[in-house]
């Protein structure tokens, strides 16, 4: 299926996960400074997903428009070249359909799954799929990027 680059995006700052069966690598960076690594990205064996957001009725504030924003930067920086690199988008109901099979499911609900079907972070001596030598630990966002990576491989297989 080829390496995920997933993307929990936020209107600052976004987590991002490199997946191929395990985390290749994970950090949470300026939004500003993911755009051009994207950019940089030269390899077809890619696929970017970036969680998308949905509209469930409720008022939103200026923080959600401004991540609707990013992640339109996002997938243009990924997809204006002539390689015909390829991009998703992962709305948050289908992770909770996929890894938690309900959609009451909340992010505690979303990262156990993960844990349940990984284990725990592993280390150094007892490393897993979750486990790389990164000295970034799995925070909140970082469960939610690698919440989008596992529901598109899964969905693509």
């Amino acid at each position: 299926m080829g390496k995920i680059i997933g993307i929990d995006p936020g209107n600052e700052q976004s987590a991002v996960i490199i997946w191929d069966d395990k985390v290749i690598s994970k950090g949470i960076e300026p939004n500003i400074k993911i755009l051009p690594l994207l950019k940089r990205v030269e390899s077809h064996e890619y696929t970017l997903v970036v969680e998308m957001i949905a509209s469930y009725g409720m008022s939103v504030g200026k923080t959600v428009f401004e991540t609707c924003v990013w992640i339109g930067r996002f997938i243009e920086a990924w997809e204006n070249r002539d390689y015909g690199f390829k991009s998703a988008l992962i709305y948050r109901k289908d992770e909770k359909m996929n890894l938690c099979g309900s959609m009451k499911a909340k992010d505690s609900n979303i990262r156990q799954a993960l844990i349940d079907r990984f284990g725990p972070p592993g280390t150094k001596k007892a490393p897993n799929p979750i486990y790389n030598d990164s000295e970034i630990k799995m925070a909140k966002d970082l469960w939610a990027a690698l919440a989008v990576c596992v529901t598109y491989q899964d969905m693509h297989k």
